[in-house]
């Protein structure tokens, strides 16, 4: 790869006929690519090009080697891990931390898209010309299940487990799942309490501030710990607790419950983005506790070099969730994106590897799904903002896939019902 690099090879750009693009990826033995131009509108295709060797891209390439410039390249089995800079690292190659627990989730992802025939969008589109789309739906939604289910086992056989901590990055599911697990529990024989993280926000006078002066309401110390712990302690010794609810327009706790007193059988169900920093629960013995990691860390990709990134997809969820429950458009939420994407980066992505179970919320076929509601929100923003260049990338993106129209097979129990409306547990 330095070789190659240092030689500076030029990396040249064409507009091939889809037959013309056809025609090269044949040659090349490339059926991925060949079935997923099957579903092109456009009537040609940006093609790629160095030493002989053609493909296509999801985005765009340097003209030439030289500008690989910065990598990290080391042999992970049974393949490579290749690190590049990223604009949260000022443009300089991240540190490596090896991350077992989600290679793990990746590889279970993998087995998924091996048991449902789906590994590329190709596939994917082909199934629902087929029309055989919401048999693989009901294979998907049963290999959720059948997850949900096993971390539920795993706790039970646990007694001393009592509080079940539910953390992730916006958009990953937390609430659908949260219900879900708490169903198989119950099918285990146990009872359950739901709290959320929320509710224990500061008074809004004292909620710390970024460097821009906004109040910064992803920090951890947006929370009020000292209460969270007490009343946690408190439940989990079976005392009496007036559980607050959060006023988000008043920026104030309100204690408009009942109080609440649990028994030994409960086990307690905590969901928000800081769930696995020790923070939370200083208090509490580790042996009483279980984390649970949930993301979207999807297992289908374009093709063979053009992978599906989990921020796109939680973004394209956020953004259909945004107009679907609160009636905001996309501008609204790309405002917000950013500052979400760092409080990622910098309070949930660094405690990932503290989880006890790890549970992967994508859905193979869903962006076929949101594609239809995210389209049209995303044509509203116009040529003069300066998220027009975002908004042509993600409707390039969508374009790889074919809708789904019919939502009938999907389930309300579904995580995806959290984003497009008709969940049983809204």
């Amino acid at each position: 790869m330095q070789e190659m690099i240092d030689a500076k090879r030029p990396i040249n750009t064409y507009f091939l006929s889809i037959k013309e693009a056809e025609d090269v990826f044949l040659r090349q033995g490339m059926e991925d690519k060949i079935e997923l131009l099957k579903y092109w509108n456009a009537g040609s295709i940006r093609v790629y090009e160095l030493d002989g060797y053609y493909d296509t891209f999801y985005g765009y390439l340097a003209p030439s080697t030289e500008f690989v410039d910065k990598y990290d390249l080391r042999m992970f089995y049974p393949g490579i891990i290749l690190n590049y800079p990223t604009r949260e690292n000022n443009f300089e190659v991240p540190e490596y931390i090896e991350q077992k627990k989600l290679f793990k989730v990746f590889s279970e992802a993998e087995k998924w898209g091996e048991i449902m025939n789906v590994g590329y969008v190709g596939a994917l589109n082909r199934k629902i010309d087929n029309n055989t789309i919401d048999d693989m739906i009901r294979v998907n939604e049963a290999l959720h299940e059948k997850k949900i289910a096993y971390i539920a086992d795993e706790i039970t056989k646990d007694r001393d487990i009592r509080a079940v901590f539910i953390a992730g990055p916006s958009s990953s599911g937390k609430t659908t799942f949260a219900q879900r697990l708490s169903i198989q529990l119950r099918v285990n024989g146990k009872k359950t309490f739901a709290l959320s993280l929320d509710d224990y926000f500061v008074e809004r006078h004292l909620t710390p501030k970024d460097e821009s002066g906004e109040y910064d309401f992803e920090t951890i110390d947006a929370l009020d710990l000292e209460l969270f712990n007490e009343q946690l302690l408190g439940l989990m010794s079976c005392e009496e607790v007036n559980v607050p609810v959060y006023n988000f327009k008043l920026g104030k706790r309100e204690y408009t419950r009942e109080p609440v007193r649990l028994t030994e059988d409960h086990i307690i169900i905590i969901e928000g983005i800081h769930g696995l920093n020790d923070r939370i629960s200083k208090d509490i013995p580790q042996l009483n506790k279980f984390k649970i990691y949930i993301s979207a860390l999807t297992q289908l990709n374009i093709d063979k070099h053009n992978r599906i990134s989990t921020s796109d997809l939680r973004l394209i969820r956020r953004m259909v969730r945004d107009n679907t429950h609160r009636g905001n458009n996309s501008l609204k939420t790309m405002e917000l994106w950013d500052n979400v994407v760092r409080g990622t980066e910098k309070y949930i992505f660094p405690y990932q590897e503290n989880a006890d179970a790890i549970f992967n919320s994508a859905l193979v076929y869903e962006l076929c799904v949101l594609k239809k509601y995210a389209e049209p929100l995303l044509r509203e923003i116009g040529t003069d903002s300066v998220f027009y260049p975002e908004r042509q990338r993600l409707i390039k993106f969508l374009s790889y896939f074919k809708p789904i129209d019919d939502e009938g097979a999907i389930p309300s129990t579904s995580i995806l019902r959290e984003f497009i409306g008709g969940s049983c547990f809204e």
